[in-house]
């Protein structure tokens, strides 16, 4: 590990993928079927984790892959507002 790397973003490498993916699957599930504040707070907890990864891998990702990640972050966002109000 680079002095300059952080431990916790060794962690997330090393991290295994389906893993991941599916325990971020079931809180986005538990979050949408969550009725009101709680859901959208759940969603909008996931989206803050969401922006600071994407903060930290800007510089290392292709054009379209900034994209897409910033559509999806923006519909997530949406989702999790209109689940507040």
């Amino acid at each position: 590990m680079q002095r300059t790397q952080s431990p916790l973003l060794a962690r997330l490498a090393r991290a295994n993928p389906t893993a991941v993916f599916l325990v971020t699957l079931v809180l986005v599930l538990v979050a949408l079927f969550t009725p009101g504040v709680v859901g959208g707070a759940l969603l909008l907890v996931l989206a803050a984790g969401l922006v600071a990864l994407l903060l930290r891998t800007w510089p290392v990702q292709a054009p379209a892959t900034r994209v897409i990640r910033l559509v999806m972050l923006t519909l997530l966002v949406t989702v999790a507002l209109a689940k507040l109000l």
